[in-house]
């Protein structure tokens, strides 16, 4: 507990001294938010994929979907990840640049102190990964650029649950031999 209140203090303590750097931070964060929300609802309202706004949902395909996304990604990065990332990395930099020493070492000091893990809860990247999988059954079940109202939505659902089996399928078994010989080769030596 003694830990994290020290911790509390120094950090109090640098936030302090640094008040108009840290506000800098707060504001740029805010206006890189803001930014992201202002390209995310011009996309919508301007790109050729979702017919400027106007398509239904019916209306889309996993192909729009795909594209809609890379357009998104392409035009935050260039609109806003890449000014934001200049930003804080010049303003990093010439901040650091401009500490004095004794500061500097404070914080490598701090650095250099054991951390425990934390558990931040991130999925880890399943969900882009079955994403993935559902496209490319969907791809060679011949419905990537079939409309969503194409089909009764049971058709879109029961599809989700068989790329899920043959994930499990694919993974599954080469898991299983892997194991297997691992078994055998490594895991009952050790045990005899």
């Amino acid at each position: 507990m003694n830990e994290e209140l020290s911790d509390e203090q120094f950090w109090g303590k640098k936030i302090k001294a640094h008040m108009t750097t840290f506000i800098t931070i707060i504001i740029a964060g805010v206006c890189a938010i803001i930014g992201v929300l202002l390209v995310l609802f011009w996309v919508i309202e301007t790109s050729p994929i979702g017919a400027q706004g106007e398509a239904l949902i019916g209306d889309w395909s996993l192909d729009w979907i795909v594209g809609f996304m890379w357009i998104v990604i392409g035009w935050e990065l260039l609109f806003v990840g890449i000014p934001t990332g200049l930003f804080f990395g010049v303003g990093g930099y010439i901040w650091w640049k401009r500490l004095p020493e004794e500061e500097k070492a404070e914080f490598r000091a701090r650095d250099k102190k054991k951390h425990r893990a934390r558990n931040t809860g991130g999925s880890g990247g399943g969900g882009i990964v079955m994403f993935i999988a559902y496209i490319i059954y969907m791809g060679v079940q011949g419905y990537y650029y079939a409309p969503f109202s194409s089909q009764p939505y049971s058709f879109w659902v029961y599809s989700f649950f068989l790329t899920i089996m043959w994930m499990v399928i694919v993974l599954g078994i080469p898991a299983c031999i892997i194991l297997i010989i691992v078994y055998f080769t490594v895991w009952r030596k050790k045990s005899e």
